[in-house]
C-alpha cells in the first residue's frame, strides 16, 4: 500500500481543514514546493495535491504552484480541485500530472469522465467525497443525493480505474477512518480504492492495507507529528498484508 502526503493549496500556502470547513484553516507552510520536496526527501512515492480555491471556485486557481511543485519533484503527482473540463484535465496532464482527480464532473459531467478515460486510460482518479454516505461536491459545499457505491459503480462503467474515498466528517479531525464504508466500497468496486479522512495512527494505516486499500492519503496526522511519513511506510511494509 502507498502512503500519499496531501498538500492542500489555498491562496498559495500549504494548508488544512477541518472536515472541509473553508472557515476553519490551518496554514502550515508558505512554501509547499518546499513541504512537497521535503514529502519526497523522506520517502513519499507519490504526492496528492488539492486545489481548494479552485475546488470552491469551479476551475483551476493555484495553477502556478502545482506546475512548480510538478517540475521539481521527481516522484508522480496526483492533482485534485476545480478540474471541471477536459481543457483544465488535459492541461494538468500535459504539464507533468501523474494523474487527475475528479469528483464534481464525476456528478454533474459523467460525458467528461468518459471522455478522460477514453483519451488517457488510468489517469482520471474519480474522488467519491461522502458525508453520511451521500457524496458531496463543489468543494464539499452542495449535497447530492448520490450515495458513494451507486457513484463509483456508475463511474467504472464509464471507464474508472480508481477511486478516492474520503468521509467529509473525519476529514482533518484524526479521529479515525470510516473503514466500514471503506470496506465495502473495496467490496462493490472492481478496482483500487485510495483513503483519506481521519487516519491518524499507524495502526489506522495497517488496518487499511489488511482491507486492501491502495494507497492511504495522510494530511493532518502528518503536518502534526501524529505520524511521521517514515514510521506510516515501515508500518505498511511490515503489514502482514502487503
Amino acid at each position: 500500500m502507498e502512503i500519499i502526503p496531501a498538500i492542500d493549496l489555498k491562496s498559495g500556502r500549504c494548508v488544512r481543514l477541518y472536515q472541509g470547513d473553508y472557515r476553519k484553516e490551518t496554514v502550515y507552510s508558505n512554501d509547499p514546493v518546499g513541504v512537497a520536496l521535503r514529502w519526497q526527501q523522506e520517502g513519499a512515492r507519490r504526492l496528492h495535491l488539492v486545489d481548494l480555491d479552485g475546488a470552491a471556485a469551479g476551475g483551476l486557481v493555484n495553477l502556478h504552484v502545482i506546475k512548480a511543485i510538478a517540475t521539481q519533484v521527481e516522484i508522480p503527482v496526483q492533482v485534485g480541485g476545480g478540474i471541471r473540463s477536459l481543457q483544465a484535465a488535459e492541461e494538468l496532464l500535459e504539464m507533468g500530472v501523474d494523474r487527475v482527480v475528479l469528483g464534481t464532473a464525476a456528478v454533474h459531467d459523467p460525458d467528461l469522465i468518459k471522455k478522460l478515460c477514453q483519451d488517457h486510460p488510468g489517469r482520471a482518479v474519480v474522488a467519491v467525497d461522502a458525508r453520511d454516505g451521500r457524496v458531496a461536491i463543489k468543494g464539499w459545499m452542495e449535497g447530492t443525493s448520490v450515495s458513494a457505491i451507486e457513484l463509483a459503480q456508475r463511474m467504472e462503467g464509464l471507464g474508472v480505474r480508481r477511486f478516492l474515498y474520503t468521509d467529509i466528517s473525519r476529514d482533518g479531525t484524526l479521529t479515525q477512518p470510516n473503514f466500514e464504508a471503506i470496506r465495502e466500497l473495496v467490496r462493490c468496486t472492481n478496482h483500487p480504492i485510495l483513503a483519506s479522512g481521519g487516519i491518524s495512527s499507524t495502526s489506522h494505516i495497517v488496518r487499511l492495507a489488511a482491507i486492501s486499500v491502495e494507497g492511504a492519503i495522510l494530511g493532518s496526522a502528518l503536518y502534526t507529528g501524529a505520524v511521521g511519513l517514515g514510521e506510516a511506510i515501515k508500518a505498511v511494509q511490515r503489514s502482514p498484508g502487503k
